[in-house]
């Protein structure tokens, strides 16, 4: 399976010591160059910095296609587009994006594309996690994750946990 990784999922993984799911669920991944920038941003304070520079699943490739990366970055950042310019390019069978932009124009171009909280419902799914609940709060409170109460409702309730009362997440 041919899998492209944006960013923001391994960043956000990291954040909450959740990186080793994307390894656990696709095995390998390609990320661009521009993304292998971002994630490793020039030290180890970054989350999922160091992580990055050590994993053999992980393997940066460059784009290629010159004239869709061009038309892409009109619309969206830097890695986003190449990320999505790398997955048509090599026929990827999942994208692994977030941000909501980049996630429409990978849409247009016919890309199936996996997020975060769908990344988390197929782990449980698969085993690899006990529960959804404590990997999305920690995305809330410790790697800056926004979204908001009804999706965390509605994600708990895709895994089979029930929602508990409280403050509702941003």
């Amino acid at each position: 399976m041919i899998v492209v990784c944006d960013a923001s999922p391994i960043i956000a993984l990291s954040a909450v010591g959740r990186l080793s799911l994307l390894q656990q669920l696709y095995g390998k991944i390609l990320v661009p160059g521009s993304v292998a920038q971002e994630v490793t941003n020039g030290s180890s304070g970054q989350p999922g910095a160091d992580e990055f520079r050590a994993s053999d699943w992980i393997t940066v490739q460059t784009v290629q296609d010159s004239v869709l990366l061009r038309s892409l970055s009109g619309e969206l950042d830097r890695g986003e587009a190449e990320a999505i310019a790398l997955a048509v390019e090599v026929r990827a069978e999942i994208l692994l994006v977030d941000e909501r932009r980049a996630r429409r124009v990978a849409a247009r171009l016919g890309l199936s594309i996996v997020g975060v909280l769908g990344m988390l419902l197929e782990a449980k799914k698969k085993g690899c996690l006990e529960a959804v609940r404590p990997v999305l709060d920690d995305l809330l409170e410790r790697a800056g994750f926004r979204f908001g109460s009804d999706l965390y409702a509605r994600v708990l309730g895709m895994a089979g946990e029930e929602p508990t009362p409280g403050p509702a997440p941003l």
